[in-house]
């Protein structure tokens, strides 16, 4: 009797794990783990080059352009992001392409644009070509270069955009009482729904052109007549060296070293993400480029539009901060219409 008790458990056991099993899987499908879409996208940036931290920004002279555009002109692509109008009328180097901001990836995957040495993006100031250049260098685009200035170093008949009022010498309000970083927090949450860094880099860009402002430039940049009215609103970034930023700086901002704050190690994760950040250098070039990785990773980041050159650039030159915008560097070069 028992040796038949023992034969039937032994036929039954089987499809007792079959039930088990069975039974697990009606459960439904196991959801994926959640990932933080903004520490991804940071990971895959650093690992790829790390172009914040190392070689932002990426800009090239008019002269050097020009000497390209002469000695050898086949390996030089220069991509105008000016509107069509001011393209076709206030002149234009010659070959260029007028191709708008937000088709500039769409352009870019079209060209061939490896077989380029080069390949230059122009506008007027040189702030919004550094938005289109943080874009296309984090996507692989390791030629791509904004010129400095704009076409306002080209010749001084193509733009206007290094004059009055957008620069000028009537702020004085620097002070050299230090601010405080914030105290780390977390970085900023998305929501692409995609897993890899490359496929949620992608995706930020499509969300970040699908804005409905004129330009996507339009919702980086900001004056300083905006964020002196109402600076308790704001988180100020000052990204000049220490000994600059001693000298002098604006209202409240706190001090990062380019190149070395904004690694995840260091003091990315300093920058609030309930506040809107305001990034100054000292012309635009450089946080034009900054902020528009910022954006990618879900802050709400400015450039101040023309660093402290569009408040005082006498002050600057004064205290012996260098770097400053010159009206020598404003060619001769020709240009078309």
């Amino acid at each position: 009797m028992k040796l038949r008790n023992l034969f039937y458990l032994i036929l039954v056991l089987p499809f007792l794990f079959i039930y088990t099993g069975c039974s697990k899987t009606e459960d439904g499908p196991v959801a994926p783990p959640t990932i933080n879409e903004s520490q991804v996208l940071a990971e895959y940036f650093e690992a790829n080059g790390d172009f914040l931290n190392v070689l932002a920004p990426a800009v090239i002279t008019a002269a050097d352009v020009n000497s390209l555009r002469l000695t050898n002109p086949t390996k030089l692509l220069v991509l105008d992001v000016r509107s069509a109008a001011d393209f076709a009328a206030k002149g234009r180097i010659a070959g260029s392409v007028q191709v708008d901001l937000k088709n500039i990836v769409t352009y870019m995957k079209t060209a061939n644009s490896t077989s380029y040495d080069k390949v230059v993006i122009a506008c007027y100031s040189g702030q919004t070509a550094g938005y289109a250049v943080s874009l296309l260098r984090l996507l692989g685009y390791s030629n791509v270069f904004s010129l400095k200035w704009g076409m306002s170093s080209w010749n001084a008949d193509c733009a206007t955009s290094w004059a009055a009022p957008n620069i000028g010498n009537n702020y004085t309000g620097f002070v050299t009482t230090p601010a405080t970083k914030a105290a780390a927090g977390s970085l900023p949450t998305l929501n692409t729904g995609k897993t890899t860094g490359k496929e949620i880099l992608e995706e930020r860009i499509n969300q970040l052109f699908a804005t409905t402002s004129a330009s996507a430039f339009d919702d980086i940049k900001i004056a300083w007549s905006t964020v002196t009215g109402a600076l308790t609103n704001y988180y100020i970034v000052n990204y000049w060296v220490q000994t600059d930023y001693d000298k002098g700086h604006l209202p409240g901002a706190v001090q990062y070293t380019p190149k070395v704050d904004l690694k995840i190690s260091a003091n990315l994760k300093t920058l609030p993400t309930n506040k809107t950040i305001v990034l100054y250098c000292y012309t635009g070039q450089t946080s034009s480029q900054v902020v528009t990785i910022l954006k990618l990773l879900g802050y709400d980041a400015k450039t101040l539009l023309y660093g402290v050159n569009g408040l005082n650039y006498d002050w600057m030159a004064a205290n012996g901060i260098a770097n400053q915008w010159k009206t020598t560097e404003v060619n001769t070069f020709p240009y078309v219409k």
